[in-house]
């Protein structure tokens, strides 16, 4: 008896497995990773060759040849979206204070290449050029045919509904890709905008990267387009072969983060990753295979 109830228990868990797989469903397919090649993503637009998240950064990346520009933003005290990675001035310009707290005509008068220095401050060559922190309204405006991946950086007050209107007024749903840490704030943003493409949030990464290791990750609905990932985490690897087979077959590409030596580009690229987020896009052009 023991051993009918045995195998009754198995061909239940099995039906049970098969109903599970049927039901998670993989990401449907959006024009933005419509590439045959391995994205190159300029961090910050490149922020180890010059000024991070400025328009001469993006502006040289492109020039570069990058597949997509990354930035990161908040909002003003008067409601104006910036590109700016911190939620202070403090490590990028002249300046001191917090984004949240400073008008835009305020942080126009900043210098965003002040601090940038390729030696370690033996030399400061972007002080004085007349570079500013943009709006994401310029960054638009003046790169309108670029794909850009966009990580919100400020959670409250949320600056979603914003962040959904610039979009659709510049009409770029399709080459856009958004990000966040917040898996909150993430939701939201699908639900205000959901024609643009996602990353996956942390606790969602790490709902999904639990699953694989239990060998279950073809049972999970795929939370977005994307996994955007680093290497390691918390001494773990993240990025194996096996991770990226299973958030292929959820019909998720795999993004990493933040990967400036040549090697481990190769590396990468070999595994089967989808795009490589760099400071040094100038390496990762030249990595064959790519």
């Amino acid at each position: 008896m023991s051993g009918i109830i045995l195998i009754g228990l198995v061909i239940l868990c099995a039906i049970l497995y098969g109903v599970l797989a049927a039901l998670a469903r993989p990401a449907d397919r959006h024009p933005f990773f419509n590439r045959e090649r391995v994205l190159a993503i300029a961090h910050r637009g490149g922020g180890g060759l010059w000024p991070e998240n400025t328009m001469y950064a993006f502006a040289h990346a492109v020039e570069l040849g990058v597949d997509v520009i990354e930035m990161d933003v908040h909002s003003t005290q008067d409601g104006e979206i910036v590109v700016i990675h911190d939620d202070t001035v403090d490590r990028t310009t002249n300046g001191t204070g917090r984004v949240q707290e400073l008008t835009l005509a305020q942080l126009k008068q900043l210098d965003a290449g002040y601090i940038w220095t390729p030696d370690n401050g033996t030399s400061f060559p972007f002080r004085g050029r007349g570079l500013k922190v943009p709006t994401l309204a310029e960054v638009f405006a003046a790169f309108a045919d670029m794909a850009m991946n966009i990580e919100i950086k400020q959670f409250k007050p949320s600056i979603v509904a914003p962040l959904s209107g610039l979009i659709r007024e510049h009409n770029i749903a399709a080459q856009v890709l958004v990000a966040s840490a917040d898996t909150d704030t993430l939701k939201e943003f699908r639900r205000v905008c959901p024609q643009v493409a996602t990353s996956a949030g942390e606790q969602e990464t790490r709902f999904f990267y639990t699953m694989h290791l239990a060998r279950l990750g073809r049972l999970c609905k795929a939370p977005a387009h994307a996994f955007q990932v680093p290497q390691y985490s918390d001494g773990r690897q993240v990025v194996t072969p096996s991770f990226v087979k299973v958030a292929h077959g959820r019909n998720m590409e795999v993004h990493v983060w933040t990967i400036n030596d040549a090697e481990d580009m190769r590396r990468l690229i070999d595994m089967g990753v989808d795009g490589i987020v760099t400071d040094y896009p100038d390496r990762l052009l030249t990595v064959p295979g790519r």
